[in-house]
């Protein structure tokens, strides 16, 4: 028999690039059916020995400056990167479109031109003089700031040999195509030819690069699975199209953690960053307003309050409507059957409306009790107390349980001035069975009024009991 192994087929996935030795019919990867096909023979062959590129030295002395995180002018994100722009690194930004990362990687760009560092902007979807257009509204126009409109690879790679650039964007990855490479641009093979290329001289020249990505319908990264592998950061920028608010999140993160959130406001004069964010998720009310709760929720490590707001209305359908918006529909239908279980709160037969102000979401358990102070306040069209925020999971027991970050979310609620806070007790107890009253402690000026369960809550509140028999007495 011949020494030489016979060439050996090889099927990949059109969507995303995993690969096989047989036919399957649905990728191993991505889980698309009939996206398997043959890529062709790839004979075998065996790896020799070379040369190496730099010795191996012990790890004490490697030098870690030239790694050292830089500003990139933009606070928010380098709160979210983990202190700045670290040379070499390979940044992957995704969103929807029209979410603004192109305004925001300009802004970036800018920024970081004005620090008197070299800044190549490449765009492929546009033309440059639409991105001067924009430059000019968002006063980021800049000596050091270098614009080209190209898609294909070999000129960008020029372009870095002429500009010698210490941050890179490339607007955006999809759009580039090489050459010597088939398929269309966008297609995996492109993607994962650009993606190798641009990473290669990224981390041999010490170049910031930022690669922009399209999403899918499903809102994932488009294109081959490893893209998301090769690069040091994955980024998320994403934002309701009807509001102004964005939010930076970090999907992965070889330079700092991965529970930063970075919070931008979008507007017609460019982008900017938003330290405060709590004020765009919380009505200032004149007086008191019956159906309303702030909550207390965290994304990442930040603190933001977020107001829920509630309709309950008479039901003529036999099915009472529940919509929700900005809040988990199950969550909130859990809530109500605990409600009517363990604090004889009944709206089976009522359309029951639960929405949050300026278009937040509310993704986490801590929001279930201002979820369901809301709806009760609502019912019986009596508001809580001035100033009240609460915070806690509500299981099917009805006990309240714990939440994470406890500490950090009471000192935001103290900051803003809120004046009662319901937490829940360090003993966790099952349905209402004794007085309705909590342990009460002073937290930077705030009360923080602990509760065992959500009945004793609702008492405290004065929303226990039969709606029709008008009786209220709260104990705050």
């Amino acid at each position: 028999m011949s020494s030489a192994k016979k060439a050996r087929a090889t099927y990949r996935c059109s969507e995303c690039g995993w690969e096989t030795a047989k036919w399957v019919g649905r990728c191993g990867e991505c889980q698309a059916w009939g996206a398997v096909a043959e890529a062709g023979a790839v004979p075998g062959r065996t790896s020799k020995a070379g040369p190496v590129t730099t010795p191996a030295v012990p790890i004490g002395k490697v030098s870690v400056e030239e790694s050292r995180s830089r500003s990139s002018g933009v606070p928010e994100l380098d709160r979210v990167l983990g202190g700045g722009l670290v040379p070499g690194a390979a940044i992957l930004l995704a969103g929807e479109p029209g979410v603004g990362k192109s305004t925001l990687l300009l802004e970036v760009a800018a920024q970081t031109a004005r620090t008197r560092r070299r800044t190549l902007y490449i765009t492929g979807e546009e033309s440059a003089s639409q991105v001067r257009m924009r430059a000019d509204r968002t006063n980021a126009v800049h000596d050091e700031l270098y614009l080209a409109a190209e898609t294909d690879l070999g000129a960008l790679l020029t372009h870095i040999e002429e500009v010698r650039p210490e941050l890179l964007v490339i607007d955006s990855v999809q759009t580039i195509s090489a050459p010597d490479v088939d398929g269309v641009p966008g297609g995996v093979s492109q993607v994962k030819e650009v993606a190798a290329a641009l990473i290669r001289v990224a981390k041999t020249r010490n170049i910031s690069t930022v690669l922009v990505g399209h999403v899918t319908k499903d809102g994932s990264i488009a294109g081959p699975r490893v893209l998301e592998h090769v690069v040091d950061v994955v980024l998320h920028f994403e934002g309701d199209r009807n509001s102004r608010f964005r939010m930076l999140r970090a999907m992965k993160n070889r330079f700092g953690p991965v529970d930063e959130v970075g919070c931008f406001d979008l507007g017609s004069e460019g982008i900017t960053a938003v330290t405060d964010p709590t004020g765009l998720f919380v009505e200032n009310h004149a007086q008191q307003v019956a159906g309303t709760c702030v909550a207390v929720t965290m994304e990442g490590r930040r603190p933001l309050l977020a107001e829920v707001q509630s309709l309950v209305t008479m039901s003529a359908a036999e099915k009472p409507r529940r919509t929700t918006s900005g809040v988990d529909s199950s969550r909130v239908a859990m809530v109500l059957a605990v409600l009517q279980q363990h604090a004889a709160i009944r709206t089976h037969n009522k359309d029951v409306f639960v929405s949050t102000v300026g278009g937040a979401k509310i993704n986490e358990p801590a929001s279930d009790l201002a979820v369901a102070i809301s709806i009760a306040s609502a019912l019986y069209e009596r508001p809580a107390p001035m100033g009240t925020v609460a915070m806690g999971e509500i299981g099917l027991a009805g006990e309240l349980r714990r939440v994470r970050d406890l500490p950090q979310r009471l000192a935001e609620a103290a900051r803003l001035g809120f004046a009662y806070a319901l937490v829940p007790s360090d003993r966790t107890g099952g349905a209402p069975t004794g007085p309705p009253s909590g342990r009460k402690r002073m937290v930077d000026g705030m009360q923080v009024i602990e509760v065992p369960n959500i009945g004793t809550a609702m008492s405290m509140l004065g929303f226990s009991g039969r709606v029709d028999t008008g009786h209220v007495s709260g104990d705050i």
